[in-house]
């Protein structure tokens, strides 16, 4: 989860990479550091925190002009957030410097024998022992290259590995095994990072890394190798959004800026989706139409926001194409033994495209002989590479730490693989595909006018700021949705959120019911009267406790406007497509309740943006 940065060229290595961490630092944001070569030795500076505490170490102390540098802004896994634990980690020389992404499962082993030859470790990190292990290569002759290959032959775990050598100046050398790492490819100049906002001041053009791979860069070449040694294949790519996309422009948090983007990003994500004979066309849909017509069973896996998505998409996918569809966590599936193969398309849900349980998880499913559909936002990234296809949700960049857009643009995803199976297998006609293609083609102007309304939720996040709990209640596909608004909560105002099924209310949850306690409600459209009526009566039980009642139902619906104490309107969408505008005002009432208790929406505590540990 920890944001990595490398520079080598004729700019002031140190301003690179710090800029480079501010755009990283949604990956982590517990300590900070950075390592630069200069005079024949490492200049390295490191700060409990979040960034801005190094920036006012290095404004105080200055480190050497350099070229070459490193830097990494951390999320803790060994060892408390501290100064000591911090990277850079340093080689027991001093030689060589170290950033690290990822956990070393056998750290233990291999401390102890570091230990046992005498070095004496500073830190409670597992990076710690990298850099040891790479200084001690370096120190017996080794160049800093073979030096990492042959550190990372004796490794277990997920790691990217970004090092400097004092005496090899204008080189930074790196290796990725299950974590993520990209190259940026300048005029004059390179670039290492995370993911491409790193760099994207600098350059648009980037360069995939594969599994277990390595590069050197120097600022006139990069060198991409295995850890043997042998050369390997590089893709390189252009990035399609630029410096802009990755700024505020004028919104108090990123966050917020991006539910504002949400109407441009589903237009985006729906664009190019028709061949020339109307038909439905996906990104990249490797898997023939053969075999998608075998399909007897669907798997969807995700973590967090990724699996609500998910679960909403259980719904539209079951209903379009008649096929049994199972939503399980990506964290759990692998460990449960579960039963896949050649005839369970396995749809892997993840914004980063990294997500390390995700990852793990579809490795299991290929194992199996499933075939694995990859919904992604981030070009070039592991999960839809390894994957058997992809369907990228173009959402552009995001950096606030909780998911707004990816979730909505996630969801539309699977909305459009619904469909496109159903056309495959022939459960839908074309005429009805085509119709519900066309209410997609409006949910971007719906989704605008919820914001455009959305003084009222603001209001709401006021009034409520000190409520210690709030529920969430949903049914049929409200039921997801009432998930992830208490999932923001949680996520942004540090408060119990729960989410429930609207009708298991009466079995347990009830309970907790008490006299103005905010509940909010995603009531279905009226069309569904068996589904609107019941819920209508959850509202009415809830009502006769004393709870206070935000409703979130179609702006006409005069049958719950009675019983709601706030009534949110909705614009009128088809059951299947309504979460589409119901989370946009959970996702605003968290945002502003968050700003509201003076919390950082942006960086939430203990979170981060791309979870590429298991």
């Amino acid at each position: 989860m920890c944001g990595i940065v490398g520079y080598v060229g004729p700019q002031s290595a140190q301003n690179v990479v710090v800029d480079g961490l501010r755009r990283l630092e949604y990956r982590g944001y517990d300590s900070a550091g950075v390592a630069l070569v200069a005079d024949g030795k490492i200049a390295s500076a490191k700060k409990e925190g979040k960034l801005a505490n190094l920036e006012a170490v290095l404004a105080a102390d200055p480190l050497p002009t350099s070229g070459t540098g490193i830097g990494h802004t951390r999320w803790a896994t060994h060892g408390a957030p501290n100064d000591v634990n911090a990277h850079p980690h340093l080689s027991d020389s001093g030689r060589v410097a170290l950033v690290h992404n990822g956990i070393i499962e056998n750290f233990a082993s291999l401390r102890s024998e570091l230990e046992v030859d005498g070095i004496t470790m500073t830190s409670e990190t597992d990076t710690e022992v990298v850099a040891h292990l790479l200084g001690r290569e370096v120190d017996n002759g080794a160049d800093i290259a073979d030096a990492l290959r042959t550190v990372c032959g004796r490794l277990e775990g997920a790691f990217t590995l970004v090092a400097v050598d004092a005496q090899a100046p204008g080189r930074v050398v790196a290796a990725r095994r299950n974590s993520p790492l990209v190259v940026g490819l300048g005029d004059g100049e390179n670039f290492l990072g995370s993911d491409v906002a790193a760099f994207i001041e600098h350059t648009r053009q980037a360069v995939e890394l594969g599994q277990d791979q390595m590069v050197e860069i120097t600022a006139d070449s990069w060198t991409v190798t295995d850890f043997a040694g042998q050369p390997a294949e590089a893709t390189v790519y252009h990035v399609d959004w630029d410096l802009s996309a990755a700024q505020k422009d004028g919104f108090d948090w990123f966050m917020r800026k991006e539910i504002h983007e949400q109407p441009r990003a589903l237009a985006d994500t729906l664009l190019g989706r028709h061949a020339e004979d109307g038909s439905l066309t996906l990104d990249e849909i490797r898997i023939p139409a053969s075999e998608l017509r075998s399909i007897q069973r669907i798997v969807i896996i995700g973590c967090g926001t990724a699996h609500y998505a998910g679960m909403v998409a259980k719904y539209a996918i079951e209903h379009w194409t008649r096929i049994p569809c199972e939503v399980e966590l990506a964290s759990e599936f692998r460990y449960r033994d579960p039963i896949v193969g050649p005839q369970t398309l396995v749809v892997a849900i993840s914004q980063s495209g990294e997500t390390a349980d995700t990852l793990m998880a579809i490795r299991y499913a290929q194992e199996q002989g499933s075939k694995v559909l990859a919904i992604c936002n981030t070009n070039g990234s592991t999960i839809p590479r390894e994957a058997d296809a992809v369907i990228y949700t173009h959402a552009g960049p995001e950096i606030g730490v909780a998911s707004t857009k990816g979730f909505l643009t996630q969801v539309l995803a699977c909305y459009l693989l619904g469909l496109y199976l159903a056309q495959v297998k022939n459960t839908k006609f074309g005429d009805e595909i085509a119709a519900v293609m066309a209410e997609l083609q409006t949910m971007p102007d719906k989704v605008q006018e919820v914001l455009d309304a959305q003084q009222q939720v603001l209001d709401l996040a006021a009034e409520f700021a000190d409520n210690p709990s709030v529920l969430f209640l949903g049914r049929h596909a409200g039921y997801p949705v009432a998930l992830e608004g208490a999932l923001k909560l949680k996520e942004l105002a540090y408060i119990h959120a729960e989410g429930f099924a609207a009708g298991e209310l009466k079995h347990g949850p009830i309970a907790v019911i008490d006299q103005d306690l905010p509940v909010f409600v995603v009531v279905p459209p009226q069309g569904r009267d068996m589904l609107h009526d019941k819920t209508v009566s959850n509202i009415q039980e809830i009502r006769a406790r004393g709870a206070k009642t935000i409703v979130l139902a179609e702006a006409d619906d005069d049958k719950v406007a009675p019983y709601a104490d706030v009534m949110i309107g909705l614009p009128k969408v088809s059951t299947l497509l309504q979460p589409l505008v119901a989370t946009v005002p959970l996702q605003i009432f968290a945002c502003e309740l968050a700003t509201v208790k003076g919390h950082d929406v942006d960086q939430p505590r203990n979170l981060a943006k791309s979870v590429t540990v298991e």
